[in-house]
Formats: C-alpha cells, structure tokens, sequence
C-alpha cells in the first residue's frame, strides 16, 4: 500500500481523554476515531489488526473442531426471561422497544440465543458435542467506559459455546479450547498466562481467564514461580495453616475499654498501641437479606467473592447503617463477634489468634483479650481474604507474587445453568431425556489488540510483534526526488508484493525524518531505509522496530533476507 493512498491520520500531540497508552497511541497511530462515548470506529491501519487477530481465531478454532456460526445482535425479552438473566444481569442490558411494543436487548453476549438455537435442532446423542462459535459485536451499557477499546460500550468479541452428553464429555471440550486459546494467545506473539478465575455473572462451576502480562494492567493476578498455580486476585486462595494447640491457659480476662472516635484499625490500633495484626476486624455483610458477620485479621482485606461464594448467596453487599445497628446494637465501625446472635464466618488469618482486640458491640467501645470458643462460637472457618504477596502458594507452599495484567479470554465451565433453565435436553441411547452440559469461551478482540499494545511500546510508538503488524515492512525512501532512489524504492515494493509481503510504500513528499517518526510510531517491525549514500554502495539499511539494530543487506538479497526474519517471527511459538 502506498502511504499517499492511505487513510491513516497520524497526530503527534496525545490526546488529553486518553487515560492508558494503548488508548493513546492507537488514536496517534490512526488505528481508532471516537463516535461517541465508548464507542469507537476501527480505520484502516486498525482495521487490518483486528483481521490479523481474527483470522487467528478462526484457525484455531476450527482446528480445534469447532463451526463457526453468526447470531443475531437483537434479542428478544422471551429468551432472557427464560433463563432468568432479564432481571439479575442489570443495567449494562441496553432494553428497547421495536415499533410493535415489543422488548429486546443488544445482546452483551449470546447463552440465550445458542442455546435456543442448538435446543431446536439437536434432538439425539448421535448429534453431540457441538461447539459452535461467531466473531460479532457485542453492546454492555458501562456506566463508565474507559481505557478506549479496553473497556467500551461497543465491542468485537469471539464467543464459543459446546454441548455435550455429560461432565466428562464436557471436560474434553474445555480441555480442547483451553489448548486452543493457549496456541491463539501464543501464535499473537503475546505474554500471557492462564489463570483461575470466578464466573461472575455468566455463570458455572469453573473457569480461566488469559491474561497479556502488562504493568498498566487493570486487573491483578496471583502465581508460583515453583509450580503452575495462577489465578486471579478475585479467585486466588490462601491456603488453610496447620492450626496450632491453643492452651486456655494462655486466654486473658475479657476487657471492655473505652475508645471515643476510634472506628477504623488504623485509628484503633493507635489508641490501644497494638499493631493491625493483632485486630479482628468484624465485616457484617447482607447476602440475599440475611446478616452474616465475617471475621478477618486487622491488616488484611475481605474477599467479598469468596463470602458470596461461600454462603452460595444471589446478592451480597456490605450491611446498611440499619441492618448493622440491629444485628450489633451500635452503629458502624464498633462491630465485634461477642454476643452477637448471626452466623460468624472466620477467615483463616483469625483462625491461632489469641488474646486480639474486636468491637465491642457498643458505640465507642472495643474488646481486648478476645478469644475464639470462650467468648463467641465459629459457624465455618475458611478462606475469606485478599491474597498478599508472600503468602504461601495453595498447591506447592511455595511464596506466590502478585503481577498486573490485562483479561482477554475467559474459558467457562458453564454445566447446567442455561440448558437447564431453557430446557436444552436430548435423548440418550436408551431414549431418555437428559440435559446438555455446556462450556462457554470468549476473547475481547478489540480488547487483545490494546492488550497488545501495552505490552509492545516505547517511547516512540507502538512496536507490534510480527504476527498481529498491519504490515510487516515499510519502505522509506530518504528523498522521493531523487530518481535512483525513488527507482530502488519501487522495484522493491514490486518485488515484495510479488513475494506475498506485506508492506507499505511511504512515497510521501516528507522530510526523512516524519517518516521515521510515523514509521515507529505505527508500529511496522521492519523499516526499509532507501538513501543515496547506502544505495551507491549496492546496500539498503533494515532497521528493526523491537530491538533497534540496524542492517545494511545488499540490494539483490534484501527480499529473501525479509522473507526469512518475518517467516521466523511468525513461525515464534512464544514471543
């Protein structure tokens, strides 16, 4: 393509709404333009990124033996309502009316609609597994769209859905995409890891999500260094300790002391010159309208996904000023676990603590000298917490580390939860009825592009790895008027198109350096340099965008020599 035909609108100032660096180079690069918000339109430059990162997909995924389907964005009320998500999946469901009064949804994703489908149609063992897939847009409502295509209204997604016969036809499935996005991944020339994740509002039994390791990441992540283990903060357990022999012996009196205006640990903790270590802090939660109290050492946050998961609770949030005076008798922040008549939960940090210091039930009043059997009764002790750097590793005890990185694709175990719901069944080989267990697997394709980018940049630009580069080469000639530079410049652009290399020509009328400039900034991982003085020596420089090395290569073996580094890069399993 020549650079004089392009629509490619670079700009060098960065834009003052672009929060994260993927959001602001792909509007320098010309890879994006805003609508309106969070939503954005794809120029060509970004465009042909997205393409590169789709037909990925769809080798993998048909590799992988799954068919590749597009379902309508429209959605009808009746489905949602059968599965019950009409009403819990909240306001990111944009809802209208068509001109028959009838109610639809943009679909934010599509269990309802493949479900229909496939119930419709498959009637028999013999017709299972089937796992059928689409490349499609996708609308969710987010109350704040930020971080450009990272997080926006409107959006391209790949979603995959299998069905079959039972749990261990099932697991076969999702061991097959879980390869599949492994290679996907992979093949993108990416940093990522798989790690276990909760199924938030999609549902199931079980899941992993595919993070691109990035600093600017919005979400983190937990893993061993010594064994596989990863997970995300929201899912990553703590392993219960050995609990050690507690003597009564070592139990001091109860004592109740005045702490006026002493609510949180920090405050506290400075009142009664004790440490946060040695604080209980008591949380009292409202899951589905019932209190629960949930213990946790003062210097550790509470995993509200896990005390959700653990009482298997629709609707968990923190109690109201209300709910809380009446289940403690005092208002917020004095809540402690003595005499108080809900179910205590107990976070493994609580779980050889002695003698620690709680609220007292009692506005301006703590406890010290709390102990867990003599002074209030445990329902359950579990994992309720926040994974820290340093804990011990659940599967191999060794230390785990916490990294940033950027969610991609979410691998689900979904099981029964829509098949069930909209009555998905199937005859098996003795004519009973049974329901089909499904799996769901999704990847945000805009989003694994700007993952891309802030994994790959510097200072000048976005720096792609070869495999997602709307162009593998650009050819720079320093000075379009002179003929023997410009002659070389486009024998070679021929010769490259012949030879299925994908480049651009930058035959503008520009000072040398905009070009480079232009020319890092969008990212193309080899520039083709045409000057006079290499050029009267039979040489042509290639700069590499990712490690900044220079090459002179001759002029009558450049092609072949470009033909091996991109043929290389692409055939790189990992980056």
């Amino acid at each position: 393509m020549r650079y004089s035909e392009m629509f490619l609108p670079t700009i060098r100032e960065i834009p003052s709404d672009a929060e994260v660096i993927s959001h602001q180079l792909m509007i320098r690069a010309g890879m994006i333009r805003k609508l309106t918000s969070g939503i954005y339109s794809y120029l060509p430059l970004g465009y042909r990124v997205i393409q590169k990162l789709e037909q990925i997909i769809r080798e993998e995924m048909n590799k992988a033996g799954a068919q590749e389907v597009h379902l309508p964005m429209v959605q009808p009320v009746e489905l949602w309502q059968e599965s019950g998500r009409w009403v819990h999946y909240g306001k990111e469901l944009l809802r209208f009316h068509d001109r028959h009064d009838h109610e639809y949804c943009l679909g934010p994703t599509h269990e309802e609609v493949i479900t229909s489908l496939v119930r419709n149609d498959i009637k028999t063992y013999r017709q299972l597994p089937r796992n059928l897939y689409q490349i499609q847009t996708k609308f969710r409502d987010e109350v704040r769209p930020r971080f450009g295509v990272m997080r926006c209204r409107e959006f391209g997604m790949k979603d995959a859905y299998s069905f079959d016969v039972d749990e261990e036809a099932a697991e076969k499935s999702y061991e097959k995409m879980f390869e599949a996005y492994n290679n996907i991944f992979r093949r993108c020339g990416l940093k990522f890891r798989p790690v276990e994740a909760d199924s938030g509002s999609i549902g199931g039994k079980y899941s992993h999500e595919f993070m691109v390791m990035a600093d600017s990441g919005e979400d983190a992540m937990v893993f061993c260094e010594k064994c596989s283990y990863a997970a995300n903060l929201e899912k990553a357990e703590v392993a219960c300790p050995e609990k050690k022999i507690i003597f009564e012996d070592d139990w001091l009196p109860l004592e109740e002391i005045n702490t006026p205006n002493a609510r949180s640990i920090e405050e506290v903790s400075v009142f009664l010159k004790v440490s946060p270590q040695d604080i209980v802090k008591t949380l009292i939660f409202n899951a589905d309208g019932k209190p629960y109290a949930v213990l946790i050492r003062g210097d550790h946050e509470v995993n509200e996904i896990k005390v959700k998961n653990y009482i298997g609770a629709s609707d968990l949030e923190l109690a109201s000023d209300e709910m809380i005076q009446k289940v403690t008798g005092s208002p917020r922040g004095f809540a402690g676990p003595v005499n108080i008549n809900i179910p205590v939960l107990v976070d493994y940090s609580v779980i050889d603590m002695v003698n620690f210091v709680t609220g007292a039930n009692k506005e301006d009043y703590h406890f010290l000298n709390v102990n867990i059997g003599r002074d209030f009764k445990v329902e359950a002790f579990t994992d309720l917490r926040i994974v820290t750097a340093g804990d011990s590793c659940p599967r191999c005890a060794q230390s785990v580390k916490i990294a940033r990185g950027i969610e991609v694709g979410h691998v689900f175990k979904l099981g029964t939860k829509y098949s069930k719901s909209m009555r998905a069944f199937y005859l098996d080989k003795d004519g009973q009825e049974k329901i089909m267990i499904m799996g769901c697997y999704g990847i945000g394709i805009g989003r694994t592009v700007a993952a891309g980018i802030e994994q790959n940049y510097d200072d000048q630009g976005i720096i792609w790895p070869m495999p997602l580069a709307p162009y593998h080469v650009i050819i720079t000639p320093v000075n379009v008027n002179e003929k023997t530079v410009m002659d070389a410049a486009e024998n070679l652009y021929d010769a490259l198109m012949k030879t299925g290399i994908e480049a651009i020509f930058d035959d503008r009328d520009e000072r040398a350096g905009v070009k480079f400039k232009d020319a890092d900034l969008i990212g193309i991982p080899i520039r083709v340099t045409i000057g006079p003085k290499n050029l009267s020596q039979g040489n042509i420089e290639l700069k590499i965008r990712k490690t900044g090395e220079s090459i002179l290569c001759k002029i009558e073996g450049v092609v072949e020599t470009l033909q091996s580094m991109i043929a290389s890069e692409l055939k790189t399993d990992t980056p």
